[in-house]
C-alpha cells in the first residue's frame, strides 16, 4: 500500500512539474518535438521547429497570463 501511494505521488508530481499551470504549453512543446521528428524523418531540415514553437507559445502565454495588468498612466 505505501509503495503504490509513493508511486501515485511521483508520478502527480511529474505531472504537475512537467504540465505546471498552464497545460497548453506542454501541448505545444510535445507537439513541436513530435513535429520536430517527423520533419527528421522525412529528410527535411528540422532544427527551427523547436525553437520557433517555444517562443511563439512563450508569447502567447505571456500575453495571457498580463492581459488586463497593465497600470494605467497617471494624469499630469
Amino acid at each position: 500500500m505505501i509503495v503504490v501511494r509513493w508511486i501515485r505521488a511521483f508520478v502527480e508530481f511529474w505531472i504537475d512539474f512537467v504540465v505546471g499551470d498552464d497545460w497548453t504549453v506542454a501541448a505545444t512543446v510535445l507537439a513541436a518535438l513530435l513535429g520536430t521528428w517527423g520533419l527528421q524523418r522525412a529528410g527535411l531540415p528540422a532544427w527551427w521547429l523547436l525553437p520557433a514553437a517555444v517562443i511563439g507559445i512563450t508569447t502567447v502565454s505571456l500575453r495571457r497570463a498580463t492581459k488586463g495588468t497593465h497600470r494605467p498612466t497617471r494624469p499630469r
